[in-house]
């Protein structure tokens, strides 16, 4: 298979990162290609969205369904665990695995993950296409992180900034960056 396949069955195997040097050229090798568009999920633990997020984030979902379907769904984070951070990051982390298939191509959002450009996501997204998934998952947790699980399933980590970024404007930017991504792939100005 391709190197999307290389990918997924890499990326776990060693505490370093055997991927890293896959997305680093500046241009997308997929640029202006035909490629597979598989569907889009986007799973975000948090609380209540203020109105003017998400009509950004519905934004977003609109101008992406030229390109793929995308499916936004948002993970409550339990009150009863708020003051123990290893029990709702383990509650977390439960609500994930059940909401991700077997057949999902997983990518987890994590400050230490992988740090890719606007060229080398819409990559990772041409590449995704390549791997037999049938759904590409991109997975943002709560304030304290993944936990166990989510860090073993994840096919990918990356990072979307050096900077911590709270959960709502992680989902802002990582939904204007698939937009941008599917303009990369196909072609069109809105990159650049």
């Amino acid at each position: 298979m391709g190197t999307a396949f290389h990918l997924c069955a890499s990326f776990n195997s060693t505490s370093s990162n055997p991927v890293q040097g896959i997305y680093t050229s500046r241009k997308c090798k997929y640029a202006g290609q035909s490629v597979r568009a598989l569907p889009i999920r986007i799973l975000s633990v948090g609380k209540k969205r203020s109105r003017g997020l998400q009509l950004m984030v519905d934004e977003y979902v609109e101008k992406l369904k030229y390109y793929c379907s995308v499916e936004d769904v948002q993970i409550r984070p339990n009150p009863r665990n708020a003051r123990d951070q290893r029990a709702q990051v383990d509650d977390e982390d439960t609500a994930f695995m059940n909401l991700i298939r077997s057949d999902d191509w997983v990518v987890m959002l994590d400050e230490h993950g992988l740090d890719i450009g606007s060229e080398q996501m819409a990559e990772l997204v041409g590449d995704a296409g390549n791997t037999g998934a049938s759904r590409l998952s991109f997975c943002i947790g709560g304030p304290y992180g993944h936990g166990r699980k989510m860090r073993e399933r994840a096919n990918l980590s990356i990072k979307l900034s050096s900077l911590v970024l709270n959960h709502q404007i992680a989902l802002l930017v990582l939904i204007e960056q698939l937009y941008r991504s599917w303009t990369i792939l196909r072609g069109q100005k809105y990159h650049h």
